[in-house]
C-alpha cells in the first residue's frame, strides 16, 4: 500500500520541517554517480543527509537528473525505507504482532504516548523522539517488545517501559524538555534483550 507523501503546502508555518534546506549536498550526490541508474542510492544518501527526503530535495534531484519528480516519488512511496516526513533523532518502535499484542503491546504504546506526549505514528515537537508501531520484530518469546534506537527491550510492562524512557531521557540530559519524566522513574520488570 502506498505511503502518504507530505507536500510543503500541507505543513503548517513554523513547523520544524519548514526550514531552509541547503541543497548543495544533493547536487554533490548527483555529481558523484549515475543518478539515472542509481536513484535508490541517491535517495538513500539524501535521506542520510536530511533524516528524510524533503520535497525541495526531490525537486532538485529531478532538475539535475532530468528524472521526473513523479518517478522519484514512485520510488520513495514504494520502498518503506524512505520517508518524506522528518522523524525524531531517536526512534522508538513497539511491536504489535500477535504475540506482543496478546502480551500487552497496547499498554506499552500508551505508556510511551503519555510519557513523551506524542501519539503513535508521530514525532515529538522538539524532534527528539518518533514513536511507531511495527507488525513484528521477531522476538515473540519476549513479548511485548520495543526497540529504542538500536536497543531492544523485551518482557515489558507499562511501568518498565516508563522506567526505560525515563532513564534514556535523563541519559540524554533532556529532563527539562520532559518535565513529567524529571520527577523520577517508576518500577517494573523486564530488561534489555
Amino acid at each position: 500500500m502506498p505511503r502518504r507523501v507530505v507536500r510543503s503546502e500541507q505543513i503548517p508555518a513554523g513547523d520544524a520541517r519548514q526550514g531552509d534546506l541547503d541543497l548543495t549536498q544533493v547536487a554533490a550526490f548527483v555529481d558523484e554517480g549515475d543518478a539515472h541508474g542509481n536513484l535508490i542510492a541517491l535517495l538513500q544518501r539524501t535521506q542520510g543527509e536530511f533524516g528524510y527526503v524533503p520535497e525541495p530535495a526531490v525537486d532538485e534531484i529531478a532538475r539535475l537528473t532530468g528524472v521526473p519528480a513523479s518517478r522519484i516519488y514512485g520510488i520513495i512511496t514504494f520502498y518503506a525505507q524512505f520517508s518524506t516526513v522528518p522523524s525524531g533523532r531517536h526512534k522508538i518502535l513497539v511491536c504489535h504482532g500477535t504475540a506482543c499484542h496478546v502480551a500487552g503491546a497496547t499498554r506499552i504504546t500508551e505508556a510511551l504516548e503519555q510519557e513523551l506526549d506524542v501519539p503513535d505514528g508521530a514525532s515529538t515537537g522538539d524532534m527528539e523522539f518518533s514513536l511507531g508501531s511495527v507488525a513484528c520484530m521477531g522476538a515473540c518469546s519476549q513479548a511485548p517488545v520495543m526497540r529504542l534506537d538500536e536497543e531492544t527491550y523485551g518482557n515489558l510492562s507499562a511501568d518498565h517501559t516508563r522506567k526505560v524512557i525515563h532513564s534514556f531521557v535523563k541519559e540524554l540530559g533532556l529532563e527539562a524538555q520532559y518535565p513529567g519524566i524529571a520527577g523520577g522513574s517508576t518500577g517494573g520488570g523486564g530488561g534489555g534483550v
